[in-house]
């Protein structure tokens, strides 16, 4: 298999949402409201990192990185959401694009990030429930985060407001 990671670049949004959208209708716990998100985060430019993975050419993956708020704790970001084709997952695709998210956030001098999601997934990257690092209404060992250099907040996280849309 010979998969690219890229950045996105114009011309990719309609194909983002396409494969955000397919990857999302199949997720055991993925919310329709995913592709609005993104396109959200787009048209805010709160998309500090987006990266697709593509496969012989075709765009098989997605994932976004934008700011979250964490009262004492500059320069964190939020991973998410993560979109693979239903076709190509198990494959190490997802893992590609956290990896190569993760490194353009230690690039760019992040002091970190945190993601909602799989702790066993998540857990592979180095991600970790933190005690006293919540976001209010989600599950605690689902709510995890990754230093990049600095120590944990200790405070509630609030994602962009993109991560309201609907449509």
């Amino acid at each position: 298999m010979n998969c690219r990671i890229r950045d996105e670049t114009p011309g990719d949004e309609a194909r983002i949402h396409q494969v955000v959208e397919a990857a999302c209708r199949e997720a055991p716990h993925a919310d329709p409201t995913e592709p609005s998100i993104v396109a959200a985060l787009r048209r805010s430019g709160a998309l500090a990192v987006s990266l697709v993975a593509e496969v012989d050419g075709a765009m098989v993956g997605h994932v976004a990185v934008s700011p979250v708020s964490v009262p004492g704790g500059a320069y964190w970001y939020g991973l998410g959401p993560l979109a693979v084709l239903p076709t190509h997952r198990r494959q190490g695709i997802g893992a590609r694009l956290v990896d190569a998210a993760l490194a353009d956030l230690a690039a760019i001098g992040a002091s970190g990030c945190v993601v909602l999601g799989d702790p066993d997934y998540y857990g592979r990257f180095g991600f970790e429930t933190v005690e006293g690092l919540v976001l209010a209404g989600a599950a605690p060992a689902y709510f995890q985060a990754l230093s990049l250099g600095d120590a944990f907040p200790q405070a509630e996280v609030v994602y962009h407001q993109a991560f309201s849309a609907t449509t």
